[in-house]
């Protein structure tokens, strides 16, 4: 105990918890079949890392691709029930194999399946962080990955880039890496002699995704924009991010240690979001109603001061919502300004709109005002 304690004491904060991510593209071979050995080399790092005393929490792609060399579907089958049949073969192959390497390492490894949906309201958002504190406190190994044999249109995530972000956000961790088969961002093709590896960009660094090629991977959903959007979000909630290459060994270890290895930086926001407006980023894709705001209303919520959004400054609902929902926040002009939980549902706010009452729409604690207003 005393070790880790010391080793503690030399780790940087935001190493002291991590997310991290790895593509489909980092564990699964062109024929569709798992490489276990570069998924050996990972989990050789985060055993290293979890005896240091490191908290880790896995997001893992590759079910779908595992899955696809085990079977063909008939023809009769259509490639979305296709996709959640790979997935279930896949998740269990992949599951299998990350505990049985775990275990070499005395690390026991559980499997937690999310969809969109897990992070709907607040209390399951909450159910699914208490779960994956408690692993983590009886030193068990989280390994996520999305639900691909339910997850299907709305409820699909853009990729696991966007569940890892997700993740890394609810669970407060300090950085988050992901890994891609390439070593980040470049201003060209990767591997062509004019592109260069682009090694940091800040918050207000402007212009970078256009150097970006809007191509996919084999098996992934997501590509190098997606991360990058990602990457800029997580880092505006004051985690720093990493898109490093997965199929290069020790990247993680040299991430955390300090060592100057290629990779694309994306530093933490000084500015900190609390859980709740951490939750409510990424709860757009959520909203059930839309409520227009006054002059007054947007400049009390765009102000200096923090305020709750008041019933009276409201002068137009859209929709219907019941209390405890996502609604958006439009000012007089039809632009979107926030997003907020609402204490009533969209008849009471009906009924009461324009009127000066005690109880605000939307509490300030629950209250997310866009930074860019």
């Amino acid at each position: 105990m005393e070790s880790k304690h010391n080793n503690l004491k030399n780790i940087r904060d935001e190493f002291r918890r991590i997310a991290i991510k790895v593509g489909s593209n980092v564990i699964a071979q062109s024929d569709g079949t798992l490489n276990t050995t570069r998924m050996l080399r990972i989990v050789e790092e985060i055993a290293v890392l979890s005896k240091q005393g490191i908290e880790v929490i896995l997001i893992t792609s590759g079910a779908v691709a595992a899955g696809r060399n085990e079977l063909t579907p008939s023809k009769k089958t259509n490639l979305v029930s296709s996709k959640q049949i790979w997935a279930a073969i896949g998740q269990v192959k992949l599951m299998s194999n990350y505990q049985f390497l775990f275990g070499k390492y005395g690390i026991p490894a559980g499997q937690l399946l999310a969809t969109k949906d897990s992070f709907r309201d607040r209390e399951h958002y909450l159910n699914m962080r208490n779960c994956i504190l408690a692993m983590l406190e009886n030193k068990v190994l989280p390994v996520v990955n999305e639900n691909d044999t339910i997850a299907v249109t709305e409820l699909m995530f853009t990729d696991n880039d966007e569940l890892s972000g997700m993740i890394s956000s609810m669970m407060d961790c300090g950085t988050l890496i992901l890994l891609s088969n390439v070593d980040g961002i470049y201003t060209g093709v990767p591997g062509c002699e004019s592109s260069e590896l682009i090694r940091e960009i800040r918050e207000d660094d402007g212009g970078v995704e256009k150097f970006i090629s809007a191509s996919r991977s084999e098996f992934g959903r997501g590509g190098m924009k997606t991360k990058c959007s990602i990457a800029r979000e997580i880092a505006s909630e004051g985690i720093n991010v990493y898109i490093a290459n997965g199929l290069r060994d020790s990247i993680v270890s040299d991430i955390v240690s300090g060592k100057d290895v290629p990779s694309t930086f994306f530093p933490a926001s000084v500015r900190k979001k609390s859980g709740v407006k951490k939750w409510l980023s990424h709860s757009d894709t959520f909203a059930t109603g839309i409520v227009h705001i006054n002059e007054g209303a947007r400049t009390a919520l765009t102000g200096e001061t923090a305020t709750s959004l008041l019933l009276i400054g409201v002068s137009r609902i859209e929709g219907f919502f019941k209390k405890g929902d996502i609604i958006r926040i439009f000012d007089e002009k039809g632009k979107q300004i926030g997003l907020g939980k609402t204490q009533y549902d969209s008849e009471k706010a009906l009924q009461y709109l324009g009127e000066k009452r005690k109880k605000p729409l939307v509490h300030y604690d629950h209250l997310l005002i866009n930074e860019k207003n």
